[in-house]
């Protein structure tokens, strides 16, 4: 059979049965689109918080009393500092200020502006910073979600903290950071370090926790015993647990997808098996006719399965394409809050495009496969029989 025929033929068929395809059609689009939509959401925020990790401190170390943790002791950066092995350790002051006017909370980070070993992160962050000019008097740098915060509530040009002693301490603000940090810094208000603690009611000689960093892989599980061994009231937390926390709960909610995308997928092949196990007369005649003009079963066949393909193959495309401007351009309203969580501030994070190709390709296996798999076996039992008993 010539190639011109067959897809003259293929190209007919696609017209005449198009009002046949258009629900499978819909129905595969929004299958790949919402499951897409998953895959590139996981994969964007994992690839900005494993960024956001690596320039974290290897060690966080948190003082506790009766399984609560407390502030801990600045003495402590000292003790720290004699084990072998051991860089960078600093203090780190933040907490939570909850604002009852609007019932949500902003996270105050406490910065040392002098301190060379600052985090890689708030370093790119104080880039916008004129530090003489920030000094001058009590100011602060504040999130997107918190500007709008500030904005609805009339606070342009400074805000008034009230500290546990129900002091007023008014704080100006100083710059606000731009929108490409919201997934870290949307509910974000960073202060000086001094400043934060009279804030947060920390004492001088105190922080919130300690962080450092050890080099050299291989030494950092003689490191976390010497750290127990200075003071066994700590609570230790690697870099590697909080990268497994994250992964955990990735893992978690695109797995409650994944399952809901099988149940969805095995239902609607069975839905597709069942519809083309129902051939009517019209496409019997069809088939009768090929096999009467000299078309082999692998002919019809192949021509079934390349019918279905195509209207598979265009769903899958479309699907993805829809999926990557809901998400990378749209920003993945309503169903970003599902990996986000419902946060007391709205986010409006943008979601940076990182897509692996190979994750694509499986899922497009996954998708095709069987889609194609339901239409085979009916499509064979038809072409089986005898052309003059298909055309009864």
């Amino acid at each position: 059979m010539k190639n011109n025929v067959f897809f003259n033929f293929l190209f007919l068929l696609l017209t005449k049965h198009k009002s046949k395809h258009i629900a499978i059609f819909i129905i595969s689009t929004l299958i790949v689109f919402l499951i897409s939509c998953v895959m590139f959401i996981s994969s964007s925020l994992q690839k900005e918080i494993y960024s956001t990790l690596d320039s974290q401190s290897d060690f966080v170390i948190q003082k506790m009393n009766a399984g609560k943790s407390v502030d801990t002791p600045i003495s402590w950066i000292d003790d720290f500092n004699q084990i072998n092995g051991v860089t960078n350790v600093q203090q780190r002051v933040y907490g939570k200020y909850y604002f009852e006017f609007a019932n949500v909370s902003f996270t105050i980070v406490g910065i040392d502006l002098f301190e060379e070993n600052a985090n890689k992160d708030l370093k790119k962050l104080l880039n916008i910073l004129d530090i003489s000019e920030f000094l001058t008097k009590d100011s602060m740098i504040i999130g997107d979600g918190v500007k709008k915060i500030f904005d609805k509530y009339h606070y342009s040009n400074e805000f008034s903290f009230r500290t546990v002693n129900q002091e007023i301490k008014k704080v100006s603000i100083f710059k606000n950071l731009p929108k490409e940090f919201n997934l870290v810094a949307n509910d974000l208000i960073i202060m000086d370090i001094n400043l934060a603690k009279e804030i947060l009611n920390i004492k001088d000689e105190e922080s919130t926790d300690i962080v450092l960093n050890v080099p050299n892989d291989l030494e950092r599980a003689n490191v976390k015993i010497e750290l127990i061994l200075k003071h066994s009231n700590t609570r230790i937390i690697q870099k590697e647990d909080i990268k497994k926390a994250y992964e955990n709960m990735f893992n978690y909610k695109g797995g409650i997808f994944l399952v809901l995308f099988i149940i969805v997928l095995v239902t609607f092949i069975l839905i597709l098996f069942q519809r083309y196990s129902m051939i009517n007369s019209s496409d019997k005649k069809e088939i009768g006719i090929l096999k009467a003009v000299g078309w082999s079963i692998k002919d019809i066949i192949k021509l079934k399965i390349t019918e279905t393909f195509i209207i598979g193959f265009l769903a899958f495309i479309l699907g993805i394409i829809l999926a990557f401007i809901f998400v990378f351009i749209l920003n993945a309203p309503i169903l970003s809050n599902i990996f986000l969580g419902f946060q007391n501030l709205q986010n409006d994070v943008s979601f940076i495009p990182n897509i692996e190709f190979s994750t694509i390709f499986m899922l497009f296996l996954f998708f095709m496969i069987p889609f194609l798999s339901a239409v085979l076996i009916p499509v064979w039992k038809i072409a089986v029989l005898d052309a003059n008993e298909s055309m009864k």
